[in-house]
């Protein structure tokens, strides 16, 4: 009996279509379940990537073989600019109960509609969960200048009076839930349509084989007689929803305490001018995609407890 060979591609996402928005949604109750409770702030920020560096970092870590030892780890540059507020939704039973609108910014009006006048912040009667609806501002960068929107959870003990204090101000990330341990969450880069081989991964055929090499043997048996979601078939590869888990913030700052532009700016993008923030590892999408990051929804012991003391970047 001749050898099998397992089968080829992840079926795990599916379908493999484009996502419908550039900043996917976020399942906020399980996000709150693994925050620290005397911590307050928004639960997450709009950021926008930069690129990747090599980080020179100092290993605090206990009980690692390079403890207190010089340690070079890749990098991604994230900058995230300024917030402000649009809405506040009080929810009750997990449903909307009320929505106030509390600002008639006319850069919010290329993407949202917004009533004359802005509304007061006032509760309803029943509600148990208050989110806000934050819209950054990227005109602070060197990448566009219309906003993103996205809603976050509330972290606080008295939901209602935090938020009333961050209204009609920008929010930096000292209004920010406390990111040690974040969750990245973004779309992949978009490479349009896509055969087989390429999508997922399949095996060329034997350059003598019949009607192509880079395409699947058989797409089915005659019965059933239709063509299966497993089979390996073209179609659209790229601009899919993903997540990466548990990535260590390896640093926060702003360029007037820590300049990390090069000479000539980082490619494809430019100088930083707005604060940023260093994560181990790689990011989904490419340069200048917008990302969503959020605490860690669920931190293992090995990522929680690396702890890292930058030192500086190389290019």
């Amino acid at each position: 009996m001749p050898p099998h060979k397992t089968r080829e591609g992840s079926l795990q996402f599916w379908p493999r279509s484009r996502a419908t928005k550039l900043l996917p949604r976020v399942n906020w109750s399980p996000v709150v379940k693994h925050t620290d409770a005397k911590a307050q702030g928004i639960l997450g920020c709009i950021a926008y990537k930069v690129g990747m560096v090599s980080a020179s970092v100092k290993d605090m870590t206990d009980k690692s073989m390079t403890t207190g030892k010089k340690v070079i780890l890749p990098a991604t540059v994230l900058e995230i600019p300024s917030m402000k507020i649009a809405s506040v939704r009080f929810y009750h039973n997990g449903i909307v109960a009320k929505e106030c609108v509390v600002t008639s910014d006319a850069i919010l009006k290329k993407v949202l509609h917004l009533p004359k006048q802005a509304q007061s912040l006032t509760a309803p009667a029943q509600y148990d969960d208050i989110r806000v609806l934050v819209y950054s501002l990227p005109s602070q960068t060197n990448i566009k200048k219309t906003p993103d929107v996205m809603e976050f959870a509330v972290q606080a003990t008295d939901k209602l009076a935090f938020v009333t204090a961050l209204l009609n101000r920008e929010l930096t990330l000292k209004d920010i839930y406390p990111l040690k341990l974040v969750d990245v969450r973004g779309l992949t880069t978009g490479r349009g349509f896509s055969g087989a081989v390429k999508r997922y991964g399949i095996s060329l055929k034997q350059h003598k084989s019949e009607k192509g090499r880079r395409r699947p043997g058989s797409l089915g048996p005659w019965h059933p007689a239709r063509v299966t979601f497993r089979t390996p078939y073209a179609g659209q590869f790229g601009m899919f929803t993903r997540v990466h888990y548990n990535l260590n913030v390896l640093t926060t700052n702003t360029i007037a305490e820590k300049n990390i532009n090069p000479p000539a700016g980082f490619p494809n993008f430019g100088l930083i001018k707005a604060p940023y923030l260093l994560v181990s590892g790689s990011v989904q999408g490419p340069v200048k995609r917008q990302v969503l990051l959020t605490p860690a929804l669920r931190p293992t012991k090995h990522t929680a407890k690396r702890k890292y003391e930058f030192q500086e970047v190389s290019y």
